[in-house]
């Protein structure tokens, strides 16, 4: 699969450093059409959450932010350090994290995108919805139940990864990832010259799979329906 990487698009630079949260203000105003459906769209569906007897399954949050950027809506790709013994280390992701207790899971997602990136979602950012949660389907992932939400954020609003945790940021336009070109495979190497296929998405040079390629295939058709023209849904 390709790796290469662009940088004019790829951000690689040091965060700032974990800072107490900032008061809320107000969220921008959608002024962009596509942003305001995609926002109804999340609100007229209720997402699917974990069932009780799931409670007792570690909890994690994810943010997908978007930004509308010389017109075209970009989304935010992260790809996670390199840590041994991290299963989700190297891999292209969101921002995102484990919950703290006291949270509600939206509030995590927007904590760890700010210690991630740097993004302040409480400044800059507005919650459009949620999606559903969902679960690692290998036995060999600890068992975790991620709920993604999706923010909308300034177009200035630039990430700042922490190189503790993030390599780098990647802006995507959305419409890329919609093209039927963007969807391929990654073959995981299972060792002994065994290899296993999964879906995955090319996302500029960058391969997008398992619980991430999960995740952007529920937004995208969820978009993708949002924004069509009116009669062809």
């Amino acid at each position: 699969m390709p790796e290469g990487t662009r940088r004019d698009n790829l951000s690689a630079r040091g965060g700032q450093g974990r800072r107490a949260h900032a008061a809320p203000r107000a969220p921008p105003p959608l002024t962009d059409p596509r942003i305001a459906a995609l926002e109804a769209a999340l609100a007229s569906r209720p997402p699917f959450r974990a069932p009780r007897d799931t409670e007792a399954r570690a909890k994690a949050a994810v943010a997908l932010l978007l930004r509308v950027e010389e017109g075209e809506v970009e989304l935010l790709l992260i790809r996670r350090a390199e840590r041994e013994g991290d299963p989700w280390s190297g891999h292209m992701a969101f921002p995102g994290g484990r919950w703290q207790p006291g949270e509600n899971l939206a509030i995590t997602a927007a904590r760890e995108t700010r210690e991630e990136v740097g993004i302040d979602l409480w400044r800059h950012g507005r919650c459009l919805g949620e999606l559903d949660a969902l679960a690692p389907r290998s036995a060999r992932i600890p068992s975790i139940v991620v709920s993604p939400f999706v923010y909308h954020v300034r177009g200035a609003a630039e990430p700042r990864p922490d190189p503790r945790e993030v390599q780098a940021a990647l802006w995507v336009p959305v419409h890329e990832l919609l093209h039927p070109d963007a969807a391929t495979e990654y073959l995981h190497d299972l060792g002994a010259g065994n290899a296993l296929s999964f879906p995955a998405y090319d996302a500029r040079g960058q391969v997008v799979w398992g619980m991430t390629h999960r995740i952007l295939a529920g937004f995208l058709e969820l978009y993708a329906q949002s924004v069509a023209p009116p009669g062809t849904k």
